[in-house]
């Protein structure tokens, strides 16, 4: 098993620069975000192996908690969907199921997220804090990330046409139209799903989905990217936990468990790497990735596979909280 990794983008976008975030924001000032043009592109890497703890024989220094680089979190998330492409209108099919079996687990999943225990790991963070701090309740006037229901605000099916390898630029400006088609919030994750057959350079050979941020007019908009990972099979969460099903389990567990390893990681540090990392700067989902806790988790009628992120509370991955 690999963790996400963090990858530059010289690796898979030639004509963006990917620097670190600086100049951070200290306890008595309320967190901002970073320039757009300092944010980082967080991945999370393919599937190599379950990881049986965090802390393995290639990866000793993982067991040390996260701390806040003082930048803000989303403190009453939301998370706003776009089906980029006319694809998803006239429908598709892969595998045996449909693209709008493939909208309405996702749907389903991000609607019953919110009030989750698996969700409810990430309330532990916080901003308000000063840099360095590992446990908030150690600092007077933190603010925490809540976990409200119903955190699916809004989907919208962008048919501005998909380049058939689109790259950072087009993803961001999709999820700029999404923003302002729906509305600003500096407490939202923007995510952009793309069709069959049409993905960013890298897409399952070196990583499953990623986060980042971008400028726009409104404010910096938190945004994630999530290929159409059933074209990655196995390397991104095909039966990473189930059999295939008529629901989708199965053959949409890459869904499940990417998609939402992005946005427990946008919650936690929404301008990367403003918010919270380890040491080594991997993000709490980094620290778990195709971790073999990984499992289903019950919401409304269905099961979805996730798997566990990091708890400072225990010094490590946990399934809920």
């Amino acid at each position: 098993m690999r963790s996400a990794t963090r990858i530059c983008l010289a690796l898979v976008a030639a004509s963006t620069v990917v620097a670190t975030s600086a100049g951070l924001a200290m306890a008595a000032r309320q967190p901002t975000a970073p320039a757009a043009s300092r944010a980082d592109l967080e991945v999370m890497g393919i599937f190599r192996g379950h990881q049986a703890k965090a802390a393995g024989p290639n990866r000793p220094k993982r067991t040390n908690n996260l701390s806040s680089h003082g930048g803000p979190v989303e403190r009453t998330p939301v998370v706003y969907i776009s089906w980029w492409g006319p694809e998803w209108a006239s429908g598709f099919t892969t595998g045996g199921y449909t693209s709008a079996q493939a909208q309405t687990y996702n749907t389903d999943f991000f609607g019953h997220v919110g009030g989750s225990g698996w969700n409810n790991v990430v309330t532990q963070y916080c901003q308000n804090v000063p840099s360095g701090t590992t446990n908030c309740a150690s600092v007077s006037g933190a603010q925490y990330i809540t976990n409200p229901s119903s955190q699916l605000a809004g989907q919208w099916n962008d048919t501005t046409a998909v380049p058939s390898s689109p790259t950072q630029t087009d993803i961001a400006n999709a999820a700029k139209r999404l923003s302002s088609h729906v509305g600003y919030s500096a407490n939202a994750t923007y995510m952009v799903f793309t069709p069959h057959g049409k993905s960013m350079n890298g897409f399952a050979t070196q990583w499953c989905a990623w986060h980042s941020s971008t400028s726009s007019p409104q404010g910096t908009v938190a945004y994630a990217y999530i290929p159409y990972q059933p074209d990655a099979g196995a390397s991104c969460g095909v039966n990473f936990i189930n059999p295939n099903n008529s629901y989708g389990n199965g053959w949409f567990d890459g869904f499940s468990v990417v998609a939402g390893h992005e946005y427990s990681e946008a919650q936690t540090d929404p301008f990367p790497n403003s918010g919270w990392l380890d040491r080594q700067g991997a993000e709490n989902a980094d620290k778990c990735a195709w971790s073999s806790q990984s499992g289903n988790i019950t919401m409304g009628s269905h099961v979805y596979a996730v798997q566990p992120t990091w708890s400072n509370a225990t010094s490590g991955c946990a399934m809920s909280r």
